[in-house]
């Protein structure tokens, strides 16, 4: 008889989901959405009571039931009815994982802003005013130090994508004042250390001191202006309206150039009415250098800055013709008495002259037959 029961419940129950499995995705939905059937009649045995969604899959109870006889400690029971399908089982566990969320404690406001705070630090990579005086300005420092005392074709070991590198980042970060107000008074000391060892020059070395100093300036602008672009375009031209190429220039005009032109001028004209005292190269870039730094000065010595740049004097007029062929004169009577002649004759052999006009006379005579 034992066994008999036992094949009715396991028929019963292979039924059961066989049911269960044939039923479509519509009916499995709307049997969960129905509210439970009424309970069964009073019998000896209690069915045990409907649990909310979710509660099941949370509550399952470990333990094993077997159905040839109950165990030792262990009640018999009817088996635990069968879920409808896996839709179910997801729709409970979604509504499980909402009713553990509803239940954990929410963050605190302090918590999110110091998350939000290290996370947005993080990201940004935030540089500070400590962290910019102690690191990024340095690097600045060094490579200003060695553009403006290198020497006209030198190799210098920097890294001009570090040093960019540095002030794109540092402008980013808003401290574009600051790098430029440090930008301004690195120069303006070196220039001041400039002009002091210029004052100390003898007289013979100060035409040439003065123009490898203006050279050298003129050179580490080249490099500087380049590095420092992102800053330029950003700040000074932004918000100072200006350029920080005429800005350094100005510094080397107020520094240097200001304080040396009554002395350096008249070496300039003792140098001109000399010929070759100073060398035309030397000379040429001075007066340029000067020119370009305040073509005011032009109005000092006009001849002299005539003779490199174009357009100084006023034009020529006819009536002072003759006054031009005099200062010509002047100057090749000048050159004669220094030393130079019309040209070197000293490889010319003789009769060279002679056979050439002889062999020209020859050539024209034989044109006109």
């Amino acid at each position: 008889m034992e066994e008999s029961m036992e094949e009715e419940e396991g028929g019963s129950y292979e039924a059961m989901m066989d049911d269960q499995n044939h039923n479509n995705w519509e009916a499995a939905l709307d049997g969960f959405r129905q509210p439970p059937p009424p309970p069964p009649p009073s019998s000896s045995i209690p069915a045990p009571a409907r649990e909310p969604p979710g509660g099941q899959l949370l509550a399952v109870p470990a333990v094993s039931v077997d159905r040839k006889g109950p165990k030792e400690g262990l009640p018999m029971g009817p088996p635990p009815p069968p879920e409808a399908n896996g839709v179910i089982m997801m729709l409970k566990s979604c509504d499980a994982a909402a009713a553990v969320a509803k239940a954990a404690p929410a963050p605190t406001a302090s918590s999110t802003i110091n998350i939000n705070t290290s996370t947005s630090k993080f990201l940004m990579n935030v540089i500070t005013i400590e962290d910019y005086k102690s690191t990024y300005w340095p690097k600045l420092d060094g490579a200003i130090d060695q553009l403006l005392t290198q020497s006209p074709g030198d190799y210098i070991p920097i890294s001009y994508e570090q040093i960019y590198s540095c002030v794109y980042k540092c402008v980013c970060q808003q401290h574009s004042e600051q790098m430029y107000s440090d930008l301004i008074k690195k120069i303006t000391n070196h220039l001041e250390r400039v002009s002091k060892e210029l004052q100390a020059s003898p007289p013979d070395l100060y035409i040439e001191r003065f123009n490898i100093a203006l050279g050298q300036y003129m050179g580490a602008l080249q490099s500087i202006v380049p590095l420092f672009i992102y800053m330029n375009k950003f700040y000074i031209e932004t918000k100072l309206n200006r350029d920080l190429k005429d800005d350094l220039i100005k510094l080397f005009t107020e520094h240097v150039a200001e304080k040396h032109i009554y002395s350096l001028m008249p070496l300039l004209l003792e140098a001109q009415s000399t010929p070759f005292q100073v060398t035309p190269s030397t000379m040429a870039n001075i007066v340029k250098g000067l020119y370009t730094l305040r073509p005011e000065w032009v109005q000092m010595a006009p001849t002299l800055f005539s003779k490199f740049i174009p357009n100084i004097l006023p034009p020529a007029v006819e009536s002072e013709l003759s006054e031009y062929a005099a200062q010509d004169q002047k100057l090749q009577r000048e050159l004669i008495q220094n030393g130079f002649t019309r040209g070197d004759q000293s490889r010319k052999r003789a009769g060279d002259e002679l056979a050439y006009n002889s062999s020209s006379a020859c050539a024209s005579s034989r044109g006109y037959r």
